[in-house]
């Protein structure tokens, strides 16, 4: 079943018209927010090219966003900085973005597909699905447009910071990143709960 077909069976099974995606980027970055999205695509609207944006060239992510808003009845993205990051622990950030960014979507869904999570909300029946931007294309939409969003973010930091190569790794947890912060120290972006940042601070 492809992700646009597991859409299209939920619409079926339950005699629903509107379904929301949502999905969180960099929850495993050491620096940088937490991105979390939420979106509704228009009734009829397919993309086959639309997939989990971690195996989406960059290049056809930034067409895709596009593509995504101008073909949605609503959507809504939340950034999370390092600093709330640190003090509500990542995975409540996601369930936080997820809640949020649904309830500030212009149309309420009647049907919301969550990537990994689960979570109550009044009146909107929630699906929690294990790799859902694998599964679903509302999934995978929200993906790409948190994914986007937050790759824009770290680009504005890499102008800011080019010592430490944000543009090439996001600012999530590789040996290139580890030098850097061994070699320059932590920035206000680092996410200080994180253990290699609390090594690094721990050295210093």
């Amino acid at each position: 079943m492809t992700l646009i077909e597991f859409d299209n069976q939920i619409k079926l099974d339950n005699k629903v018209k509107l379904i929301s995606g949502s999905d969180e980027v960099g929850r495993g970055a050491m620096a940088g927010p937490i991105v979390v999205a939420s979106v509704i695509l228009n009734n009829g609207f397919e993309d086959s090219r639309i997939k989990d944006s971690k195996i989406v060239s960059a290049k056809l992510r930034e067409t895709l966003f596009d593509l995504i808003i101008k073909n949605s009845t609503s959507y809504s993205i939340k950034v999370y900085d390092s600093q709330y990051v640190d003090r509500v622990n990542p995975k409540q950030t996601s369930k936080n973005g997820m809640l949020e960014t649904i309830s500030k979507l212009k149309t309420k869904p009647d049907i919301a597909l969550l990537d990994a999570e689960k979570l109550d909300i009044k009146d909107i029946q929630t699906i929690s699905l294990i790799k859902g931007d694998s599964k679903s294309q509302s999934i995978a939409a929200a993906s790409i447009l948190a994914k986007v969003y937050r790759d824009r973010i770290m680009y504005e930091y890499d102008k800011q910071y080019p010592e430490y190569s944000f543009s090439k790794h996001k600012g999530y947890c590789t040996k290139l990143h580890y030098k850097a912060v061994d070699e320059f120290g932590v920035l206000d972006i680092h996410r200080k709960s994180y253990k290699p940042i609390i090594d690094a601070l721990n050295k210093r």
